[in-house]
């Protein structure tokens, strides 16, 4: 059961936390609502510098001056396409490219801020969730920090492919998420440095509020351990009207009630299916050779096989056909429909993530979601 909320007396006091499973945290007071609301202009100049940087990237590198203008539209012209696909790819892998030299310039000028510069400078509990999501391959001395809806269980049929656990990333099996797996966190001091010193690391991340909305369908909407342990008491506890009498399955959870469980939560205490990327592979404390985007999964994920030095035949799976993608209209429609309060609250939690992995902020303006 969640804990009760706290009288609003204990709010202004400051009250002891409540030692419960769920460990929702008291309603967050006026004074870090404040502190909170006040990050979100300085992110924006930051993000503005951010991308002034990348076009001088561009202009650095001379990519402004490849770049063809595109015919007319309607000339009647239809270009050949082998020709065109490999415009597009070479257009992809540019910006790709600019993406990731971009993010590393901005993860070290950040991290160079009073972060945590070494796992051993971590608390325990955020170095214990860090090693518990970095998974080790010894044969070609590589490390992945999986981050959950970021195309992780296909990274791990991978490694079981590699680890010669699974035959190849087809076999149509459920995965199993901890068997046939070493994870960084059952290693000696000396072993973790080793690895974290000469192996090859690497991550995925990917918009924020996106990796949120699909946490969000795929777990209350799909999943019945989840809603029972998840769902029933956040109906519990914020549905207005709430039968206490009633019997609650936790299966119509609305995106609103989850946002304001998230808003009651502590991000390292989070499970890990909404916890912040940050959080969960610490980029300032691990120095990654590569960190992937999941809006370029497919290529991302080959350059990181030719990386490791993959044999030929380990390629990355393709997405199954039951998977059902959170589109631009979708994020947009649940984001214009939550209480914009609940949104500017929201934001601040997952702040790092945004301004680290160079997503912009979403645009929910009255005008844009009119549209």
């Amino acid at each position: 059961m969640l804990p009760r909320r706290q009288e609003s007396s204990a709010r202004r006091t400051g009250g002891a936390r409540n030692s419960s499973g769920m460990n929702f945290r008291t309603t967050v007071s006026s004074v870090s609502a404040r502190r909170s609301s006040a990050v979100l202009p300085s992110v924006l100049t930051f993000l503005v510098i951010v991308a002034s940087g990348g076009l001088l990237l561009m202009i650095e590198k001379g990519m402004l001056n490849s770049m063809e203008t595109p015919p007319p539209r309607g000339d009647g012209k239809r270009l050949d396409f082998l020709r065109q696909a490999g415009k597009q790819r070479r257009a992809a892998d540019e910006e790709s490219q600019i993406l990731h030299e971009i993010r590393n310039r901005t993860i070290r000028a950040m991290c160079s801020q009073n972060m945590p510069r070494s796992i051993w400078s971590l608390t325990p509990p955020q170095r214990k969730t860090l090693l518990q999501h970095i998974l080790v391959n010894d044969e070609y001395h590589f490390l992945y920090c999986y981050v959950p809806k970021v195309a992780c269980s296909n990274w791990k049929r991978v490694l079981k492919v590699l680890s010669g656990a699974l035959e190849n990333v087809n076999v149509n099996i459920k995965m199993d998420h901890r068997s046939d797996l070493q994870f960084l966190s059952s290693l000696k001091p000396d072993e973790i440095r080793y690895r974290l010193k000469h192996y090859f690391k690497f991550m995925f991340v990917r918009e924020p509020m996106e990796r949120l909305l699909s946490a969000y369908r795929n777990k209350f909407g799909e999943i019945e351990s989840y809603q029972r342990k998840y769902g029933a008491e956040i109906i519990k506890r914020y549905r207005k009207g709430y039968n206490k009498n009633a019997v609650v399955k936790g299966d119509d959870v609305t995106f609103a009630e989850f946002v304001r469980y998230l808003l009651d939560e502590d991000v390292e205490r989070m499970n890990e299916h909404w916890m912040p990327v940050y959080n969960l592979c610490q980029p300032c404390a691990v120095s990654y050779d590569f960190i992937g985007s999941y809006e370029y999964l497919e290529s991302d994920a080959e350059t990181v096989l030719q990386r490791i030095g993959a044999p030929p035949h380990v390629h990355f799976p393709e997405r199954q056909t039951w998977y059902k993608p959170v589109t631009t209209e979708t994020l947009h429609y649940y984001l214009c429909s939550l209480p914009q309060k609940l949104l500017r609250e929201l934001l601040p939690k997952y702040i790092l993530d945004f301004s680290l992995f160079m997503y912009p902020l979403p645009n929910t303006t009255t005008q844009h979601c009119r549209h």
